[in-house]
């Protein structure tokens, strides 16, 4: 992020009070970028990622990934062969999408061997099976291989470079949100948006997938009397309700999903995607927004205990970690990991100097920026202050005057 980058984005905040755009009705349809060479890092944050709007990205932007050479076959179905030498004794998660439990799918795990074995005879028998329509979902490739067996798979591309989530969880080492998707025609994803309202960017290795997209605040319309929002939105009377932006994603395109959108997928063909969840600074307030509704709905749920229930606020962060997979104390910790990297980038004075970040000094400032403000939100918010904060290193306050500090002497310069 250059200078004027920075200068537009943080009077893009100020403008918004700290929030992304959402609400109101979808654009007429996607944007389409078709040349990597015409299209800066600077025009994505600046027309897409502050308005939070969805964009696709031409297959001329990942022609050089080794997985649409070595997964796909010349006629661009999947390289069952090939998928299997290399990966056969892999387990995955795999998801049952002809049974509805709640609001997802049930699911089981098989060494991807056994889950083409399915595909391949789901295929021969036209499009049906016994076991019914399995889909390959959340399979973490990237958590099982090397940084040099991924770069033959893929490469990061630069537009959705500053990842949070990701860079977080790698610090840790235990988890990430990185996942290939893969299927046969007619396996679909239910109405969801993206956890803890996200970004997520998706290519589709080989196949076409069609996406229904709906910007924040349209999925309202679509709830039920008891306020849930519905498994499948293609039903007649729920799709008159509000009409989504529907796109239909080639092999080899990238498509941008905003913060806060609500969307279904239905595999078009027999399909690989790669996807990412990812959070940064721009939509850091959204999930920080979140975490607040769901304590909220805890809150809502338990509320007849409060009066009777000992270390009640403990037991709602506790309730709220296992529903929604965060907490504030995570949350205070994902703020810190995040903050001291930007920290260590200004102190060397150097891009990503000593970090392995790779950020320019003006992406790092605006990215302190952002965490200061979200953590000035957080440490004044009354349920935080209820949260033991005794063995936090270094204490929040101490954190945000440490931002606050480079800030001010980043400012200077």
């Amino acid at each position: 992020m250059d200078r004027a980058t920075r200068a537009a984005a943080e009077q893009h905040f100020r403008g918004a009070g700290g929030r992304l755009q959402g609400g109101g009705p979808a654009p007429r349809r996607v944007a389409f970028i078709p040349d990597p060479c015409a299209f800066s890092y600077a025009d994505f944050v600046t027309g897409f990622l502050l308005p939070n709007l969805p964009c696709v990205f031409s297959s001329a932007f990942t022609e050089a990934w080794g997985s649409r050479r070595r997964w796909a076959t010349a006629a661009g179905k999947p390289d069952f062969e090939y998928l299997v030498r290399e990966y056969g004794d892999v387990v995955v998660p795999v998801a049952n999408c002809g049974v509805q439990e709640y609001n997802s799918n049930p699911k089981e795990h098989m060494p991807l061997r056994d889950y083409v074995t399915y595909w391949q005879e789901y295929i021969r028998r036209g499009g049906s099976s016994p076991r019914g329509c399995l889909y390959l979902k959340d399979w973490h490739l990237c958590r099982g291989c090397s940084a040099e067996d991924l770069e033959d798979v893929f490469t990061l591309p630069v537009y959705f470079s500053s990842d949070w989530l990701n860079e977080f969880w790698d610090v840790l080492g235990v988890d990430d949100y990185r996942f290939v998707y893969a299927g046969p025609k007619g396996t679909w994803s239910p109405f969801h948006a993206d956890i803890f309202r996200s970004y997520s960017w998706s290519v589709n290795i080989c196949g076409r997938k069609k996406w229904l997209l709906f910007p924040p605040g349209q999925e309202e319309a679509l709830r039920d009397s008891h306020g849930s929002l519905p498994y499948d939105v293609t039903a007649p009377a729920l799709l008159q309700s509000g009409r989504p932006l529907e796109v239909t994603q080639e092999a080899g395109e990238m498509l941008f999903v905003p913060s806060g959108w609500h969307h279904q997928v239905h595999n078009l063909d027999d399909t690989i995607s790669i996807n990412h969840n990812w959070v940064n600074g721009c939509n850091l307030a959204n999930m920080w927004h979140f975490l607040q509704q769901e304590l909220q709905a805890v809150q809502r749920e338990v509320g007849q205990w409060k009066d009777s229930m000992p270390d009640w606020h403990h037991h709602c962060q506790v309730i709220m970690r296992a529903c929604s997979g965060i907490n504030f104390e995570e949350f205070y910790h994902f703020l810190k990991v995040i903050a001291e990297r930007r920290l260590l980038v200004l102190g060397q004075g150097e891009p990503g100097h000593g970090a392995g970040l790779g950020l320019g000094l003006q992406q790092a400032v605006f990215d302190i920026g952002r965490l200061a403000e979200v953590l000035a939100s957080v440490v004044a918010h009354p349920d935080f202050q209820q949260v033991d904060t005794s063995t936090f290193s270094p204490p929040p306050r101490d954190l945000l005057r440490q931002l606050r500090d480079a800030l001010e002497a980043a400012e200077a310069l």
